[in-house]
Protein backbone atom coordinates (compact mmCIF):
# COMPACT_ATOMS: atom_id res chain seq x y z
CA UNK A 1 0.00 0.00 0.00
CA UNK A 2 1.77 3.29 -0.96
CA UNK A 3 1.23 5.86 1.68
CA UNK A 4 -0.50 9.00 1.71
CA UNK A 5 1.52 12.49 0.45
CA UNK A 6 2.03 14.06 3.40
CA UNK A 7 0.43 18.30 3.24
CA UNK A 8 2.83 20.55 2.69
CA UNK A 9 1.71 24.30 4.11
CA UNK A 10 4.31 26.04 3.44
CA UNK A 11 5.37 25.05 0.04
CA UNK A 12 9.08 26.67 -1.07
CA UNK A 13 11.71 26.48 -3.59
CA UNK A 14 9.36 26.52 -6.23
CA UNK A 15 9.30 27.36 -10.12
CA UNK A 16 8.28 31.04 -11.37
CA UNK A 17 7.14 32.78 -9.22
CA UNK A 18 6.82 33.11 -5.40
CA UNK A 19 3.74 34.39 -4.17
CA UNK A 20 3.64 35.41 -0.56
CA UNK A 21 1.17 33.60 1.89
CA UNK A 22 -0.32 34.31 5.27
CA UNK A 23 1.13 32.59 7.93
CA UNK A 24 -1.39 29.60 9.23
CA UNK A 25 0.41 29.00 12.74
CA UNK A 26 0.45 31.11 15.48
CA UNK A 27 3.59 32.79 17.34
CA UNK A 28 2.71 32.33 20.55
CA UNK A 29 1.47 28.55 21.33
CA UNK A 30 -1.34 29.38 23.98
CA UNK A 31 -1.53 31.35 26.88
CA UNK A 32 0.88 29.52 29.34
CA UNK A 33 2.47 31.08 32.89
CA UNK A 34 6.47 31.68 32.61
CA UNK A 35 9.02 34.54 32.73
CA UNK A 36 7.34 37.26 30.55
CA UNK A 37 4.33 39.39 30.82
CA UNK A 38 1.58 39.50 28.83
CA UNK A 39 2.47 42.78 27.44
CA UNK A 40 5.86 41.39 26.87
CA UNK A 41 3.84 38.10 24.85
CA UNK A 42 1.68 40.20 23.23
CA UNK A 43 4.22 42.77 21.76
CA UNK A 44 6.06 39.36 20.57
CA UNK A 45 3.43 37.78 18.79
CA UNK A 46 3.05 41.42 16.67
CA UNK A 47 6.23 42.15 15.87
CA UNK A 48 8.32 38.82 16.00
CA UNK A 49 10.56 39.84 18.64
CA UNK A 50 11.37 40.53 22.09
CA UNK A 51 14.72 42.24 23.42
CA UNK A 52 16.37 40.98 27.00
CA UNK A 53 18.14 44.12 28.16
CA UNK A 54 20.39 42.44 30.56
CA UNK A 55 20.06 38.37 30.10
CA UNK A 56 23.66 37.64 31.22
CA UNK A 57 25.58 39.88 33.79
CA UNK A 58 28.89 40.88 33.24
CA UNK A 59 30.80 38.40 35.11
CA UNK A 60 28.87 35.87 32.85
CA UNK A 61 30.06 37.71 29.79
CA UNK A 62 33.80 37.40 30.57
CA UNK A 63 33.33 33.57 31.47
CA UNK A 64 31.48 32.86 27.49
CA UNK A 65 33.99 35.39 26.07
CA UNK A 66 37.00 33.34 27.41
CA UNK A 67 35.36 29.96 26.46
CA UNK A 68 34.62 31.59 23.06
CA UNK A 69 38.15 32.16 22.99
CA UNK A 70 38.98 28.86 24.05
CA UNK A 71 36.84 27.15 21.05
CA UNK A 72 38.84 29.52 18.48
CA UNK A 73 42.34 27.97 19.33
CA UNK A 74 40.95 24.35 19.18
CA UNK A 75 43.14 22.53 16.71
CA UNK A 76 40.47 19.65 16.20
CA UNK A 77 37.40 21.88 16.30
CA UNK A 78 38.70 24.11 13.67
CA UNK A 79 39.09 21.32 11.83
CA UNK A 80 35.48 19.96 12.11
CA UNK A 81 32.64 20.18 9.85
CA UNK A 82 31.30 22.21 12.62
CA UNK A 83 33.64 25.64 11.63
CA UNK A 84 32.59 27.72 8.91
CA UNK A 85 34.96 30.48 8.05
CA UNK A 86 34.31 33.88 6.72
CA UNK A 87 33.56 33.73 2.82
CA UNK A 88 37.08 36.32 1.80
CA UNK A 89 39.30 34.49 4.68
CA UNK A 90 40.14 32.20 6.84
CA UNK A 91 39.20 33.78 9.83
CA UNK A 92 36.37 32.30 12.01
CA UNK A 93 32.83 33.07 11.46
CA UNK A 94 30.60 30.05 13.17
CA UNK A 95 30.75 27.18 15.53
CA UNK A 96 27.72 24.76 15.30
CA UNK A 97 26.67 22.55 17.38
CA UNK A 98 28.44 24.28 20.50
CA UNK A 99 26.78 21.96 23.38
CA UNK A 100 28.76 19.18 22.09
CA UNK A 101 32.12 20.76 22.63
CA UNK A 102 31.11 23.03 25.62
CA UNK A 103 29.72 22.27 29.24
CA UNK A 104 30.01 25.86 29.75
CA UNK A 105 27.63 26.61 26.80
CA UNK A 106 25.24 23.12 26.97
CA UNK A 107 24.60 24.82 30.69
CA UNK A 108 23.20 28.05 29.34
CA UNK A 109 21.34 26.43 26.44
CA UNK A 110 19.69 24.14 29.02
CA UNK A 111 19.06 26.88 31.37
CA UNK A 112 15.81 27.71 32.94
CA UNK A 113 16.16 31.41 31.95
CA UNK A 114 15.60 30.34 28.83
CA UNK A 115 13.93 27.14 28.68
CA UNK A 116 11.44 28.74 30.63
CA UNK A 117 10.45 31.07 27.98
CA UNK A 118 10.79 28.52 25.40
CA UNK A 119 8.10 26.61 26.88
CA UNK A 120 5.82 29.01 27.71
CA UNK A 121 5.79 30.79 23.89
CA UNK A 122 6.51 27.53 22.03
CA UNK A 123 3.02 26.04 24.83
CA UNK A 124 5.30 22.62 25.19
CA UNK A 125 8.66 21.04 25.97
CA UNK A 126 11.15 22.02 23.80
CA UNK A 127 14.75 21.04 22.46
CA UNK A 128 17.89 22.82 20.67
CA UNK A 129 17.33 22.56 17.17
CA UNK A 130 20.49 24.18 16.44
CA UNK A 131 23.21 26.03 18.29
CA UNK A 132 26.42 28.08 17.50
CA UNK A 133 28.41 31.03 18.23
CA UNK A 134 28.88 34.21 16.13
CA UNK A 135 32.44 35.27 15.46
CA UNK A 136 31.75 38.23 13.07
CA UNK A 137 35.33 39.91 13.71
CA UNK A 138 36.31 43.51 12.72
CA UNK A 139 37.61 44.63 9.66
CA UNK A 140 35.77 41.45 7.66
CA UNK A 141 33.13 39.85 9.57
CA UNK A 142 30.55 39.06 6.43
CA UNK A 143 26.85 40.20 6.34
CA UNK A 144 24.16 37.59 6.75
CA UNK A 145 21.82 38.08 3.84
CA UNK A 146 18.05 38.65 4.82
CA UNK A 147 16.02 35.88 4.94
CA UNK A 148 13.40 33.95 7.12
CA UNK A 149 15.12 30.92 9.31
CA UNK A 150 11.97 28.48 8.88
CA UNK A 151 12.20 28.70 4.89
CA UNK A 152 15.53 27.05 5.36
CA UNK A 153 14.90 24.59 8.42
CA UNK A 154 11.34 23.96 6.51
CA UNK A 155 13.06 23.23 3.42
CA UNK A 156 16.49 21.55 3.90
CA UNK A 157 15.84 20.31 7.92
CA UNK A 158 12.31 19.25 7.09
CA UNK A 159 10.48 21.46 10.38
CA UNK A 160 7.16 21.18 9.50
CA UNK A 161 5.71 24.45 11.10
CA UNK A 162 7.14 27.85 12.00
CA UNK A 163 6.78 26.68 16.01
CA UNK A 164 10.69 27.68 17.10
CA UNK A 165 12.53 30.58 17.28
CA UNK A 166 15.93 31.86 17.86
CA UNK A 167 17.81 33.47 20.90
CA UNK A 168 20.48 35.58 20.46
CA UNK A 169 22.80 36.37 22.96
CA UNK A 170 25.44 39.49 22.41
CA UNK A 171 29.38 38.77 24.21
CA UNK A 172 30.60 41.74 22.86
CA UNK A 173 28.93 45.36 22.42
CA UNK A 174 26.34 45.41 19.83
CA UNK A 175 26.76 49.03 18.11
CA UNK A 176 24.90 50.49 15.49
CA UNK A 177 27.96 50.43 12.97
CA UNK A 178 29.82 46.97 13.41
CA UNK A 179 26.99 44.86 12.10
CA UNK A 180 24.25 43.95 14.31
CA UNK A 181 20.71 42.13 13.58
CA UNK A 182 18.24 43.56 11.75
CA UNK A 183 14.61 42.73 11.58
CA UNK A 184 11.75 43.91 9.70
CA UNK A 185 8.75 43.73 12.54
CA UNK A 186 5.95 42.16 11.23
CA UNK A 187 7.19 40.40 8.67
CA UNK A 188 7.17 36.55 10.63
CA UNK A 189 2.79 37.29 9.71
CA UNK A 190 3.62 35.97 6.18
CA UNK A 191 5.63 33.03 4.64
CA UNK A 192 7.72 34.27 1.51
CA UNK A 193 8.91 31.50 -1.00
CA UNK A 194 11.86 31.01 -2.45
CA UNK A 195 12.44 30.60 -6.47
CA UNK A 196 14.84 27.90 -7.36
CA UNK A 197 15.47 24.13 -6.78
CA UNK A 198 17.97 23.10 -3.69
CA UNK A 199 21.55 21.98 -4.83
CA UNK A 200 22.77 19.36 -3.02
CA UNK A 201 24.81 20.16 0.13
CA UNK A 202 24.19 23.47 -0.77
CA UNK A 203 25.07 24.47 3.24
CA UNK A 204 28.43 23.97 2.43
CA UNK A 205 27.73 27.13 0.13
CA UNK A 206 24.74 29.06 2.27
CA UNK A 207 26.33 29.26 5.27
CA UNK A 208 29.69 30.92 4.21
CA UNK A 209 28.92 33.43 1.05
CA UNK A 210 27.83 36.90 0.57
CA UNK A 211 24.84 36.49 -1.16
CA UNK A 212 22.04 34.07 -1.71
CA UNK A 213 19.75 33.35 -3.96
CA UNK A 214 18.06 30.07 -3.36
CA UNK A 215 16.58 30.08 0.38
CA UNK A 216 16.25 34.28 0.41
CA UNK A 217 13.21 36.22 -1.03
CA UNK A 218 13.55 38.49 -3.27
CA UNK A 219 13.75 41.93 -3.83
CA UNK A 220 11.03 42.84 -5.07
CA UNK A 221 9.30 40.93 -1.71
CA UNK A 222 12.26 42.49 0.49
CA UNK A 223 11.30 46.09 -0.75
CA UNK A 224 7.52 45.77 -0.42
CA UNK A 225 8.42 44.03 3.13
CA UNK A 226 10.61 46.60 3.93
CA UNK A 227 8.17 49.82 2.97
CA UNK A 228 5.36 48.06 4.93
CA UNK A 229 6.91 47.39 8.05
CA UNK A 230 10.19 48.86 8.47
CA UNK A 231 13.53 47.82 9.37
CA UNK A 232 14.67 48.37 13.24
CA UNK A 233 18.75 46.99 14.59
CA UNK A 234 18.80 45.75 17.38
CA UNK A 235 22.08 47.84 19.11
CA UNK A 236 23.17 46.61 22.99
CA UNK A 237 25.56 46.01 25.21
CA UNK A 238 27.35 42.55 25.80
CA UNK A 239 24.68 40.40 27.90
CA UNK A 240 21.93 41.54 26.22
CA UNK A 241 19.64 39.10 24.21
CA UNK A 242 16.83 39.37 21.67
CA UNK A 243 14.93 36.30 21.00
CA UNK A 244 12.94 36.43 17.33
CA UNK A 245 10.19 34.25 15.55
CA UNK A 246 11.98 31.38 12.90
CA UNK A 247 9.98 33.07 10.54
CA UNK A 248 11.00 37.10 10.60
CA UNK A 249 12.66 38.48 7.91
CA UNK A 250 16.39 39.10 9.27
CA UNK A 251 19.81 39.75 8.40
CA UNK A 252 22.70 41.75 9.30
CA UNK A 253 25.64 43.95 7.51
CA UNK A 254 29.38 43.16 6.92
CA UNK A 255 31.72 44.43 9.65
CA UNK A 256 34.18 47.23 8.70
CA UNK A 257 35.03 48.54 11.97
CA UNK A 258 37.77 47.18 13.88
CA UNK A 259 34.66 46.12 16.72
CA UNK A 260 34.01 42.37 16.42
CA UNK A 261 30.45 41.41 17.31
CA UNK A 262 30.49 38.10 18.84
CA UNK A 263 27.34 36.17 19.67
CA UNK A 264 26.06 32.97 21.18
CA UNK A 265 22.91 31.63 18.72
CA UNK A 266 20.33 29.40 19.75
CA UNK A 267 17.31 27.86 18.68
CA UNK A 268 14.29 25.84 20.56
CA UNK A 269 11.96 24.04 18.33
CA UNK A 270 8.90 22.46 19.93
CA UNK A 271 8.73 18.69 20.59
CA UNK A 272 5.59 18.41 18.55
CA UNK A 273 7.32 19.94 15.77
CA UNK A 274 10.35 17.11 15.43
CA UNK A 275 11.92 17.15 12.05
CA UNK A 276 10.77 15.29 9.28
CA UNK A 277 12.13 14.67 5.55
CA UNK A 278 12.90 17.70 4.03
CA UNK A 279 10.11 19.62 2.08
CA UNK A 280 12.04 20.88 -0.54
CA UNK A 281 15.59 18.62 -0.49
CA UNK A 282 17.18 15.27 -1.94
CA UNK A 283 19.06 15.09 1.58
CA UNK A 284 18.70 16.72 5.27
CA UNK A 285 21.55 18.90 5.85
CA UNK A 286 24.02 17.30 8.88
CA UNK A 287 23.22 16.94 12.55
CA UNK A 288 25.58 19.92 13.32
CA UNK A 289 22.95 22.04 11.66
CA UNK A 290 19.54 20.43 12.49
CA UNK A 291 19.27 18.31 15.64
CA UNK A 292 17.40 15.06 15.28
CA UNK A 293 18.40 13.25 18.16
CA UNK A 294 17.09 15.46 20.87
CA UNK A 295 15.95 14.13 24.17
CA UNK A 296 12.31 14.99 24.88
CA UNK A 297 11.51 17.02 28.16
CA UNK A 298 14.36 19.88 28.27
Amino acid sequence: MTAAPRTDLYPTRVTGEAIAQTRLDPTVWGDHEGPLSQQERDRYDSNGYHVFDSLLTPQEVETYRAELQRLSEDPALLASDRVVLEPDSDRLRSVFEVEKVSELFAALLNSSRLTDVARQVLGSDVYVHQSRVNYKPGFGGAEFDWHSDFETWHAEDGMPRPRAFSVSIALSENYEFNGPLMVMPGTHKTFIPSVGETPLDFHKESLRVHRITVGSPGQEHLSRMAHAHGIKQIAGPAGSAVMFDSNLLHGSNGNITPFSRSNIFIVYNSVENALEEPFAAALPRPQHLGNREFARGM
